[in-house]
């Protein structure tokens, strides 16, 4: 009979054991703001995609666990090709990053000759390659005001990238049809509900959500944004427009604090798929490697180099 992996002396034993083996293997585990709370605690760092291959880079660690999905991954890898970047879970992938494809892009660039392209973060390592810069949800803003192409085409998603548009009115942005299945699900109308559920509540939210619900916020911003707002702000009382794992960071660093949720539907079942039992697993076998085709890792990082050559 196998151990029920939510049983608290369990996962007790799990977080020893990976305890042990990073020690073993001489590895850093980094985990995203949206994974599993115990993930987070066992983690020695959090964050966004960006911040977590950055820090991935500065690391001394030669082995990486990276407790995120597929793309995150990557990205991390192609910072570091000295390091070994591990995925815990091989089918932690990304419905956004799988609504586009190198050679739906490449046709797309084919009718825009004349467009930068610009990549969202949120997408495959081959899809990247074909793009001129690389962008987050932070720093969207500033990478398209620094082009210096008048037409855009941004990639892959359209809550990002309308808006970006309001933000950067001088340029013209093609937008493609993808988007964030989970902040798609908040609606207008469940903001609205919560809103009235708790009055003295500021709403803070994704730049990934709906417009209309971008309209309600009084604070749009990346999860690492939204995470200094919060630390930051005077007020006590907040609804969390992003995925539910965020609450475990804003509530360690804001005991005296209260987060809700406007949709019980806030969850991304790609991002809870990692366990303790695979990260110790991952750490046990060294799997699953993340390894990027050479050609496409080279075009893919000058992407990400020129975005951290903008932002600095």
């Amino acid at each position: 009979m196998h151990k029920n992996e939510s049983d608290a002396e369990y996962q007790e034993e799990l977080k020893k054991r990976i305890l042990e083996l990073k020690k073993e293997r001489g590895a850093l585990i980094v985990a995203h703001n949206y994974q599993r709370d115990e993930i987070q605690d066992i983690a020695d760092m959090t964050g966004d995609s960006y911040a977590l291959a950055c820090k991935v880079k500065e690391a001394r660690e030669k082995v990486v666990v990276f407790c995120g999905v597929k793309f995150m991954a990557e990205s991390a890898a192609m910072l570091s090709p000295e390091k070994t970047v591990l995925l815990p879970v091989e089918e932690a992938g990304c419905p956004l990053a799988d609504m586009i494809t190198v050679e739906k892009l490449c046709k797309k660039k084919d009718e825009y000759p004349e467009a930068a392209v610009v990549c969202y973060v949120n997408s495959s390592a081959a899809v990247k390659a074909e793009s001129d810069i690389c962008c987050t949800s932070s720093n969207a803003v500033k990478i398209v005001k620094s082009l210096k192409e008048e037409k855009v085409l941004f990639v892959p998603d359209k809550n990002l990238g309308r808006f970006v548009r309001e933000h950067v009115p001088e340029k013209e942005l093609i937008l493609w049809d993808g988007y964030c299945i989970v902040h798609m699900r908040l609606t207008y109308e469940e903001v609205v509900h919560a809103k009235e559920l708790y009055p003295e509540a500021e709403f803070i939210a994704h730049p990934e959500c709906r417009k209309e619900v971008l309209k309600l916020a009084d604070h749009v911003g990346s999860t690492a944004a939204m995470v200094k707002y919060v630390n930051e702000c005077p007020k006590k009382e907040f609804i969390v427009g992003t995925e539910s794992g965020i609450l475990y960071k804003m509530k360690k660093e804001n005991p005296d604090k209260k987060f809700y949720v406007p949709t019980d539907q806030f969850i991304c079942a790609n991002m809870k798929l990692t366990t303790l039992g695979w990260v110790a697993r991952s750490l046990e076998k060294m799997v699953y490697k993340i390894e990027v085709q050479e050609e496409i890792a080279r075009k893919a990082r000058k992407t990400l180099e020129k975005m951290i050559e903008v932002t600095g």
